[in-house]
């Protein structure tokens, strides 16, 4: 699905987005996904950080926070658009949508997308954890009674 992405380098495992494509059925998606694309590509050359990983998690929550948008609807659309990279790009609540998307079957509700999967398939590429998703601590509810 996404084969004309280029990696930001060679030996990198980010690839970023590419503009969204305009159609003739232009709606107030198109004008969202041009605006997201526009401030996240903006800031990204700003953020006074080596790591990339680091530089695109806060592009993306200040395209969040400049959009008035969730961070995990941002990352969406930017996953969406093509951006392939790291768990640790995207912002908790994406990974944890991403993660409870992928353990649904392919056929029901809430299923993951393509873009998605693509992005599941790039960091088993890369060697990010396979089971990142069962790696999770719930708090649990304890009642202390006092004697």
């Amino acid at each position: 699905m996404f084969k004309n992405f280029v990696p930001v380098s060679a030996k990198s495992n980010i690839t970023l987005p590419l503009p969204p494509e305009a159609s003739s059925l232009d709606g107030g998606d198109k004008d969202l996904e041009m605006e997201v694309y526009a401030r996240f590509m903006r800031h990204l050359r700003e953020v006074p950080n080596n790591r990339p990983e680091i530089k695109i998690l806060a592009a993306v929550q200040f395209t969040a926070n400049m959009s008035d948008h969730s961070d995990a609807h941002v990352s969406k659309i930017l996953v969406e658009l093509g951006l392939r990279a790291p768990r640790m790009a995207f912002p908790a609540e994406f990974l944890d949508y991403v993660d409870a998307a992928l353990l649904r079957p392919d056929w029901s509700v809430g299923g993951a997308s393509l873009a998605v999967q693509d992005l599941k398939e790039h960091w088993d590429r890369i060697g990010e954890d396979k089971f990142a998703a069962f790696r999770k601590e719930y708090p649990l509810y304890e009642e202390y009674v006092r004697a």
